[in-house]
């Protein structure tokens, strides 16, 4: 009995698959008729496979690690002394009002964004007092964060940006930078150039080679700047430096286009952190500035940001800023058509209301303030342990981010060893670090360190 079923299986299985080679013979067959077998348009050597994005596999490779004592430096986004996002106490506040708003509604926003918004933005970015606004100098888009902010003014450069000389067309970035720079400027066609910046000897800022560069730059070229903070090393230039930079680039006659991510956030001073941009609009420039506000509200899934274009002072201002905001408009429609309502609507709250606003400024001074005592708490350690080299930079640098100095190597024996997860060029994010992990990773980077002596 068992021989004959088998046999039996045996020859339902050869029927079914004589059936399946004759239907596949037939379509074989009627494809030949229509042309061949449809194949994809998108082969390997049309679509290659992308490398997965650094920053995103570091977060998957830290949530799927299961030891207790993990460290997360990677991510870009505060963390509180618990490890845990914190949501700003008037966020909240801000938060509940709109729930109970009788009149709350989910209708589009206009094209260029929640007017409320955009012009608090303006205020808090220029000053409320800046004769730009004054004299009506300013145009304001709200855009999908900060990235969309990038993007949008480098998507308007590419296409209506034509300097006299070719070569000035080239969007200058610092090396290093924020990453996605690289890739925003590049998917708008504009060639990119790079200005030295970080100092790995002084683990500072390499300002003779930022300078030289700048000068020798074609003039009219665009340089991009980071009003604070700098992403991803922490080293700003001084008010000095500051200074003598935008002297050369008038000189130059270069375009300023300033990423403000961290206004508020890095020293914990809503001015002290615009004061390079302010100080570049007082000296006459046409410039554009990217604004956001994930890091300093918090609203790092809300997307709210805003784009700024400030024309030079002149008697056609008006004119160029009407000109200039009718092409960022539709430039705007045909990529998103209208911006993400809810976050703009709790930042506008807060923007104009002075109870809210104060509220926010002491939020920003808890947030900066607790990362400045990591700085402090992390070179003490480092100090105490005689860790090899010098670590004064942890407390020189500012903002989120530091540059460790850390190499590629030592890095991966971090994470191998000690389960601590960073970038490879040695980045941190401050906010990952707290008074119940500070230390233990003061005493891995110091085991590295000897390690590779």
């Amino acid at each position: 009995m068992p021989a004959a079923n088998i046999t039996k299986s045996q020859i339902g299985q050869h029927d079914a698959n004589e059936r399946l080679g004759q239907i596949q013979g037939h379509m074989g067959s009627a494809d030949s008729q229509n042309g061949g077998p449809i194949s994809t348009a998108f082969s390997a050597e049309v679509v290659p496979q992308a490398p997965e994005d650094p920053l995103f596999g570091l977060m998957a490779a830290y949530k799927k690690d299961t030891d207790s004592k993990k460290v997360d430096l990677g991510i870009g986004a505060y963390r509180d002394d618990s490890a845990k996002p914190w949501v700003l106490p008037v966020v909240k506040q801000a938060d509940d009002l709109l729930r109970k708003d009788p009149d709350l509604n989910h209708e589009y926003l206009p094209i260029s964004g929640l007017a409320d918004f955009t012009s608090a933005s303006q205020k808090l970015i220029l000053g409320k007092n800046s004769p730009a606004i004054t004299d009506k100098r300013v145009v304001t888009l709200q855009t999908v964060s900060g990235t969309g902010a990038v993007h949008l003014g480098a998507a308007f450069l590419s296409k209506f940006y034509t300097p006299s000389t070719p070569d000035a067309k080239a969007i200058y970035v610092s090396s290093p930078t924020w990453a996605n720079h690289n890739q925003i400027i590049t998917n708008v066609h504009v060639p990119l150039k790079t200005y030295p910046y970080f100092s790995k000897q002084t683990k500072g800022l390499d300002f003779d080679g930022m300078y030289s560069t700048i000068e020798q730059a074609p003039s009219s070229s665009i340089i991009l700047l980071h009003a604070c903070a700098h992403n991803p090393t922490g080293v700003d230039p001084t008010q000095d430096q500051w200074k003598k930079l935008a002297h050369l680039m008038r000189q130059k006659r270069h375009f300023p286009f300033f990423d403000c991510a961290y206004q508020g956030f890095a020293s914990g001073s809503l001015a002290t952190d615009a004061w390079a941009i302010n100080h570049f609009v007082e000296q006459g420039f046409e410039l554009m500035i990217a604004q956001s506000y994930a890091k300093n509200f918090g609203l790092y899934g809300e997307r709210a940001g805003c784009f700024h274009f400030v024309a030079a002072p002149s008697s056609t201002a008006q004119d160029t800023v009407a000109r200039v905001g009718s092409q960022l408009a539709i430039l705007q429609r045909s990529e998103i058509s209208n911006p993400p309502a809810y976050g703009a609507r709790i930042a506008s709250l807060i923007l104009n209301d002075e109870k809210l606003f104060a509220q926010w400024e002491e939020d920003l001074r808890t947030m900066s303030g607790r990362i400045k005592e990591m700085r402090k708490a992390l070179k003490e350690h480092l100090v105490k342990l005689e860790t090899p080299g010098s670590w004064e930079h942890i407390t020189e640098q500012i903002g989120m981010f530091s540059f460790t100095g850390l190499d590629e190597k030592q890095v991966a024996r971090l994470r191998e060893e000690s389960h601590v997860y960073m970038t490879k060029n040695g980045r941190i994010s401050m906010a990952g670090l707290n008074t119940g992990n500070v230390e233990y990773f003061a005493k891995t980077v110091d085991g590295v360190v000897r390690g590779s002596q």
